[in-house]
């Protein structure tokens, strides 16, 4: 009895519709499955698998989850097998462009609840190791003006001066502030130093005619807010 080497077929080896740029074409972007999409990022493959089945590797590294893909580094990337430098550096460009694109100023709704204030917010605080602080000036109709990171820290901390803050409320003509920072760890709760800084900076607001509306807590998809738990 013969037995058959089993062999990876190419992508060049596939039906047109099913190739990831063809399909792309042919179907539209939306028809496609993360895997592809990454895969034509990659362009090739390697030796003895498929760009797309490399793309199912590098998702599985991210338990299949684009956000935990995308807080992974070019260190992280280059670690599995069959991804190299220039592949890692085109997957996290990529990623970043969707960042950016989703943190656009373009068009922002007034802000009138919590939840919209974080949908603001989100792209800026997730998928960071360390702590960020920023800052989310409003207009009199709640509309934002400008956002501003305001302080970079470590995992655990970082500092936020209410002088910074202050100056670039009154340069704005700002009328109200929004304050935020991520929590890394995924832990919602608000520590002493958080609650202590929240109050200082209200307190030195009203001395200036502007209105600390709230302060999120952000950690990747979820958030806390002051202001809807009474601690404005």
């Amino acid at each position: 009895m013969q037995i058959l080497e089993e062999k990876t077929l190419g992508i060049k080896s596939w039906s047109p519709e099913d190739r990831p740029r063809e399909k792309l074409i042919l179907k539209g972007r939306a028809s496609l499955s993360d895997a592809e999409l990454i895969a034509i990022l990659l362009g090739t493959g390697t030796a003895t698998m498929s760009a797309v089945d490399l793309a199912k590797r590098i998702l599985l590294c991210a338990d299949n989850n684009i956000n935990r893909l995308a807080q992974l580094t070019v260190k992280d990337l280059v670690k599995i097998k069959g991804v190299g430098e220039a592949k890692a550096i085109s997957i996290i460009a990529a990623l970043e462009l969707g960042r950016r694109r989703k943190s656009s100023d373009a068009d922002k709704p007034a802000i009138t609840s919590s939840k919209l204030a974080f949908d603001v917010l989100k792209s800026d605080l997730t998928d960071i190791p360390h702590e960020e602080f920023w800052i989310m000036l409003l207009n009199r109709g709640n509309r934002v003006v400008k956002k501003q990171k305001i302080s970079l820290g470590g995992v655990s901390g970082t500092v936020a001066d209410p002088k910074i803050i202050f100056k670039l409320a009154l340069d704005e003509l700002a009328s109200g502030i929004i304050l935020a920072h991520n929590h890394p760890s995924g832990n919602l709760e608000a520590s002493v130093a958080d609650l202590d800084l929240t109050r200082k900076l209200k307190e030195g607001a009203r001395l200036l005619d502007i209105q600390i509306l709230d302060h999120l807590i952000i950690a990747e998809d979820r958030y806390f807010s002051f202001a809807d738990e009474g601690l404005l």
